[in-house]
């Protein structure tokens, strides 16, 4: 660009020949006063605005400041040259910030390159969007973002970067976003055919479907498919194998993807994509010599594993993935040391058994001592992870141990650990006291508040725990130098509980006066005022040192201070008033046990963790601590906790208190939200007729023909959806979804998973698998999108209802009158009375009405009813759960009244109301249907 304009080389030139600064802002301030007088005359062209302009640009580059050449960089961008319209857009989004006045002029001209046909002109204003992003830019560009982005004409670099432009406004300005009525349009976008635009928008998905998971759920199968197709099909160009690893950069965010949403109940999905995952731990389980293949290897490994400890930890794949990485955490490599230990944490944290994780204990500790500090965090977070009730005092004795010389960046979040450990595996009060106090000693100044807190509480609601916490208490207070939080936890439980232990040697009174007095020196007010306290409680229970702690009170009358003065005040009152004044002992009376509450620790271990940008799918700290987890895609049940005898824990016995720090919370619903079916008078009449029949057409247009052939066998059956393509042109990124409104009555599956194109006038085949658990109403619904031109989207209902699982059965006269006795009235009986018509002869269409009933899977028993215009007719529902259903019907026709009254008795209620539903609708539309 400069070579081609002499003005601004030679300006380069000079700056850069400046000996000194002085000489530098001379020649640069020249320069300014020069164009502000051109752009002050006026009459410039574009040559010369795009050069002065480009001048002003390199001097702020260099750090100066500049105050023109704003608007003329607003004129340059609507240049129809590419040069000047790319020296505005450059200065635009260096010069202006997001909330700059100048923006509101530039949006028209930006939409203006967003439409036009020239690629480059798109790419220059995505580009600009992308750099500056402001609000308001945001909210009046996305819509044509996203348009660029969708349109099937864009080349693949225009998409690529509207993908990436519109994952930049989402992370800033996610409000400006509709994520969720893009979410199709933008999924179906993983089947293109150029790896790099799919690399962008599972990028862009990854960060839409953290926030909406119901909306992006069709992206699990097309993730699963692109996954197969790469790993297995080998699917992908040249240019896209990274030493010999196809894509490492897309399986890794696609496996990233996957662990967002719970395990799928899909088998044809969970049989490809374990064949994946075994498929990358095959071809990783020989390290190559090459550096960057391991690397790339590597890189899918890990995930892969951590895809596989997410959908099932008994699966043998764990059990290979835990082999492995036994062998990454003793590796040479700190970067492979690092992975391993991360992804065995994930382990620890899900796994039901820790076993196979313990045996590595010894290599785990060593890596506490590593050489790089990233290594020591993640070995610190795997063993807070793997921590049970059988190795929590070594752990924490080598966690303490560890702890005096540890980075000063890593004893704050260890303390924390420690304490929540200490507490949670403590199986004696001892234990847990010795461990606490020690920590506080140790710790110093990185023990917070809420650690100390957390002890008072304990020992406080503990009465066999009040003596013993006294004397450690004294003990460790005689040590030369006393870190203030002992002094606080000291101040406390010796006001407290200092009494019990009163008269054993070496524990007197004034021995605890002494002790804890010589230590304030060094505390803070806080303290100091905490320390009045306990002396007012020894003023009631020591009489013995009275005059000394009147002394102390007289003495802080008169102190700076004004909290420590008013209190010393009030204090020495309180003291002096007489002896046979009962107000003391009132006011001084031992503290009460505190009220059940959750423990402070974790919620400021979990602040100090913070949120990412890619949300974890699992927190450190064992399978509780992810079972109560409200998190992305995970299934919690009841809380659990993690000791294998409840009663052997701490825990359990501190007055009620909830130690484990949070609570439980209802797991988000992972299933897509309910599709609105198609509706149309001819969809509406398909529909009808294929649930009392079992193949035909079940929707038609000018793009797509789907038809529907069933068969059923007890609780089971399949249906074969044929998908044919009516156009001359192959409909792409094909997706096919099922909705099903009861998954625990109904299970409807695809039997492998759906293609992603349909080739021209061609037709292929889908099957589903379906099993009835027990009754249902609501059909489930088949949800086809697909690219023909434009982006279309269908819905429709399956032909799928509880009478298809309907058997027949043979019953004589007396058999049938005497079951439907039997079962008697309502609610297990469902009466209808509707108008029928007769055929053209005015009779009954006995023929019509017998079609009916057998099309719903009810056996007609005849001779049983005395009018042979009458039909009865029986069947048995079958299910997987709840066993086999009885039917009766009587179907009673009275030519003279033009009306029919249908009968339905069922051993359940709702079977009756729903067979008598689904054989009715039949008989009420036209003889011609």
């Amino acid at each position: 660009m400069a070579t081609s304009m002499r003005g601004l080389t030679q300006f380069i030139a000079d700056i850069r020949g400046a000996r000194v600064r002085e000489l530098e802002e001379k020649r640069i301030n020249k320069e300014m006063a020069n164009i502000r007088k051109k752009f002050k005359d006026g009459n410039l062209d574009g040559y010369q605005k795009k050069k002065y302009v480009a001048k002003i640009i390199f001097t702020y580059i260099l750090g100066y400041k500049v105050d023109v050449g704003h608007m003329e960089a607003v004129n340059l961008i609507s240049s129809s040259k590419y040069s000047e319209k790319q020296i505005g857009y450059l200065a635009m989004t260096l010069l202006m910030h997001e909330n700059s006045d100048f923006l509101r002029l530039v949006v028209n001209s930006i939409r203006k390159d967003l439409d036009s046909n020239n690629e480059v002109d798109n790419c220059l204003a995505l580009h600009a969007i992308a750099n500056v992003g402001g609000s308001e830019m945001a909210e009046a560009l996305a819509e044509d973002v996203h348009r660029l982005l969708i349109s099937p004409t864009s080349q693949s670099f225009v998409k690529k970067k509207a993908a990436l432009t519109l994952l930049r406004l989402y992370r800033k300005h996610p409000e400006v976003i509709p994520a969720a009525e893009w979410a199709l349009r933008i999924v179906s976008l993983m089947d293109e055919p150029d790896l790099g635009v799919v690399v962008c928008v599972t990028s862009l998905v990854m960060a839409l479907a953290q926030d909406n998971l119901d909306a992006y759920a069709v992206s699990y199968t097309k993730s699963v498919d692109r996954l197969h197709r790469l790993v297995i099909g080998h699917e992908f160009a040249a240019t896209y194998a990274y030493y010999k690893v196809p894509s490492p950069w897309l399986q890794v965010k696609l496996l990233r993807l996957l662990q967002y949403y719970p395990p799928s109940d899909d088998p044809a999905i969970r049989s490809v994509l374990y064949k994946v995952l075994e498929t990358i731990m095959n071809n990783c389980a020989e390290p190559s010599r090459n550096v960057q293949h391991n690397n790339a290897q590597h890189a899918v490994l890990f995930e892969a594993i951590s895809l596989a400890i997410h959908l099932d930890t008994h699966s043998p794949l764990v059990g290979i993935a835990a082999v492995l990485l036994a062998r990454f955490i003793s590796s040479k490599e700190t970067n492979v040391r690092y992975l391993g230990l991360d992804t065995m944490a994930h382990l620890a944290a899900r796994a039901e058994s820790l076993e196979p994780i313990k045996k590595h204990q010894t290599t785990i500790i060593l890596s506490l001592r590593d050489k790089d500090i990233s290594v020591r965090r993640r070995a610190l977070d795997l063993l807070y992870s793997m921590c049970d009730v059988d190795n929590s005092e070594v752990v924490v004795g080598e966690l303490l141990r560890y702890l005096k010389v540890a980075d000063y960046a890593l004893r704050e979040e260890m303390v924390l650990k420690i304490a929540i450990l200490t507490e949670k595996y403590a199986t004696s009060y001892k234990w847990y006291v010795d461990t606490i106090l020690q920590l506080i000693s140790a710790a110093g100044d990185h023990v917070g508040d809420e650690v100390w807190y957390r002890v008072v509480q304990i020992v406080t609601n503990t009465e066999d725990l009040q003596e013993y916490a006294a004397k450690v208490v004294f003990e460790h207070l005689k040590a030369p130098s006393a870190h203030e939080s002992l002094v606080k936890v000291g101040g406390y439980v010796l006001g407290e509980y200092g009494h019990l232990i009163a008269n054993e040697p070496g524990y007197s009174p004034l021995e605890q006066f002494h002790l804890l007095h010589s230590k304030s020196q060094f505390c803070l007010a806080a303290t100091r005022s905490l320390l009045l306290t306990t002396y007012i409680k020894w003023v009631n229970v020591f009489p013995e040192i009275k005059p000394q702690l009147l002394n102390i009170f007289d003495r802080y009358r008169h102190v700076l201070d004004a909290e420590l003065q008013q209190r010393a005040c009030e204090y020495l009152t309180l003291a002096s008033r007489p002896e046979d004044d009962d107000f003391l002992p009132s006011v001084c009376e031992e503290m009460p046990p505190f009220p059940p509450r959750v423990s402070a620790l974790l919620g400021r271990l979990d602040r100090k963790h913070g949120d990412t940008e890619d949300k974890r799918t699992w927190v450190h700290g064992g399978k509780e601590a992810n079972a109560e987890r409200n998190g992305l895609g995970q299934n919690a049940d009841s809380r659990q906790t993690s000791a294998p005898d409840a009663s052997d824990n701490i825990m359990d016995s501190l007055a009620g208190l909830d130690l484990s720090g949070s609570k439980s919370q209802p797991q988000a619903n992972a299933s897509q939200g309910v599709p609105r079916p198609t509706v149309g008078p001819n969809i509406d009449r398909w529909f009808e007729k294929l649930c009392h029949g079992s193949e035909g057409v079940l929707y038609e247009d000018v793009q797509i023909q789907v038809g529907v052939k069933s068969r059923y066998q007890g609780h089971m059956g399949q249906v074969a959806i044929y998908l044919g393509n009516k156009v001359p042109t192959a409909l792409t990124s094909f997706t096919a979804t099922i909705f099903v409104p009861d998954p625990e009555a109904l299970s409807v599956t695809f039997a492998k998973i759906p293609p992603s194109t349909i080739d021209s006038r061609s037709q292929l085949q889908q099957l589903l698998n379906i099993e009835c658990k027990k009754f249902f109403s609501e059909p489930p619904v088949l949800t086809l999108s697909f690219m023909a031109g434009s982006h279309q989207a269908v819905s429709l209902k399956l032909p799928i209802v509880v009478t298809k699982f309907f058997e027949h059965v043979k019953l004589g006269q007396a058999e049938f009158f005497e079951r439907w006795k039997l079962i008697g009235g309502p609610p297990r009986e469902a009466q209808s009375v509707f108008p029928i018509t007769l055929d053209s002869s005015g009779q009954l269409d006995l023929e019509r009405h017998a079609k009916a009933v057998t099309g719903n899977r009810l056996n007609i028993l005849d001779g049983i009813d005395p009018n042979p215009n009458n039909l009865v007719a029986g069947g048995v529902l079958h299910t997987s759960v709840e066993g086999k259903v009885g039917c009766l019907l009587r179907l009673e026709p009275n030519s003279e009244a033009k009306l029919c009254r249908l009968t339905c008795r069922s051993t359940s209620e709702n079977v009756a109301e729903e067979v008598l539903k689904l054989v009715q609708k039949p008989l009420l539309v036209k003889s011609s249907n």
